[in-house]
Formats: structure tokens, sequence, C-alpha cells
């Protein structure tokens, strides 16, 4: 599979699943396994450019697939544009949940360039959260779409 555009081959065992493989095989902990039962949404990625759960996916399942981590959204050493307005809007508390938070607005925000508040708070139904309430979190993705925006008109 390739991760964040790295190809990766291993020899692994059948029912490893992807979240521990990109854990412990490849050495990418960004993604947080919480519940590993698919309902906390603290390790999502993108899988061929979808939110997906790792930890109820097996990573021999992702043969030949594109992964994509939060490992990746931060180019250059600079936070990207999602990422400064979490830093911004304080929208972390203990950061658990916020690998899974961000892959999840990633895909929401190339999706839907202009969401309302409704669409985000819809979208984050499938991450948990227990520090912050979500308003930051919420006012973070709104502020991305805008400077996502300003940034495409420049």
């Amino acid at each position: 599979m390739r991760v964040n555009g790295v190809h990766y081959e291993r020899e692994i065992e059948p029912r490893m699943t992807l979240g521990d493989f990109l854990r412990h095989e490849i050495g990418l902990t960004g993604t947080h396994l919480g519940c590993e039962h698919g309902v906390c949404g603290a390790c999502t990625v993108l899988i061929d450019g979808r939110t997906g759960r790792s930890c109820l996916a097996f990573a021999m399942q992702e043969d030949g697939s594109e992964i994509t981590t939060v490992e990746s959204l931060a180019q250059g050493g600079e936070l990207n544009i999602l990422q400064q307005a979490f830093q911004d809007h304080h929208a972390l508390q203990c950061g658990f949940c916020t690998p899974g938070m961000l892959m999840t607005l990633t895909e929401l925000l190339r999706d839907n360039q202009n969401p309302n508040e409704t669409e985000v708070r819809e979208t984050l139904t499938g991450n948990l959260c227990r520090c912050t309430g979500y308003a930051a979190i919420v006012e973070a993705a709104l502020d991305a779409a805008q400077r996502l925006a300003a940034a495409r008109e420049a």
C-alpha cells in the first residue's frame, strides 16, 4: 500500500488491523486507537480519499490502496490551514481525538468548500471528544473553510 505517498510492503499477520500496521509496522503514531470498535473515530484515516476507521480495516484489505494519515497534513514543518485553525481556536485539549477530527474534516472541506455549522456538526457525529464540547472544533472548521476560500481566490 501507499501511505502518505510512500510505498510500503510488509509481510504481516492476516488479522493485523490497518491502525496497528500504521503504528507498529511503519511508525506513524499520529493515528490513535481508542475504542477499537469503530465508534470513537480517533483512528480515522483517508483510504483512497474517503474516511475510514483504521481499527476496523485489516491492513491486508488495503493492498494497493492509498492511505492518508494525519502526518501528511503539515508540509515542510508548517501546519496546514485546518491545523492552524485548530490551534488558533483552541480546538483541542488532550489531543487524543484530534487526528481523527482533522482527517474527517479534511474530507469534508475537500468535498464541501463552504460547509455550514450544521454540516460540520453532522460530519463530526462519528468522532467522539470528551474534552472540548465541540464548539471550538466547529468554529475552527468553519474558519478553515473561509481561509481555504480566501487562498483559492488569491
